[in-house]
C-alpha cells in the first residue's frame, strides 16, 4: 500500500529472464502523476543487492536504446525495466533494491 499511496504504483516485481542473465523489474501504474519518475528517461534506475554488493544498470542497446518503457505513465497499464545479470551473480531467492531517482524499492525478492 506504500508504493500505491506514496508512487501511484502497485504489483513491484523482479523476475529472471533469458537464463539469469536479465533480471526484469515490472510494475502497475495506478496514479501516473506520482508515478512519473519511474518512467523519466533522465533518471539511471539501479538494482542493488546489499547481500553481494553488486549494483547493476538498465542496459543501452546500440539501435533500441535502454531496455525500459519511457513514455508517460497510464493508470492501470503495467510497465518494466530490464537489469542487465552478466555472470548470473545475483540468483532467484536474493533480496534486492530498485533505486530511481527518490524512488526506492527495498527487499524484493528475486522470483
Amino acid at each position: 500500500m506504500y508504493y500505491e499511496m506514496v508512487w501511484g504504483v502497485d504489483s513491484l516485481s523482479v523476475k529472471l529472464v533469458e537464463s539469469g542473465e536479465i533480471i526484469r523489474f515490472s510494475y502497475r501504474v495506478v496514479d501516473p502523476e506520482r508515478a512519473k519518475v519511474l518512467n523519466d528517461k533522465k533518471v539511471d534506475p539501479v538494482l542493488i543487492s546489499p547481500e553481494r554488493g553488486l549494483k547493476l544498470v538498465v542496459p543501452t542497446m546500440e539501435k533500441v536504446g535502454q531496455l525500459r518503457q519511457s513514455a508517460p505513465p497510464e493508470a492501470g497499464k503495467s510497465y518494466w525495466m530490464a537489469f542487465s545479470n552478466s555472470g548470473r551473480l545475483i540468483k532467484k531467492g536474493d533480496r534486492v533494491n530498485v533505486v530511481i531517482g527518490n524512488f526506492h524499492a527495498d527487499g524484493l525478492e528475486l522470483q
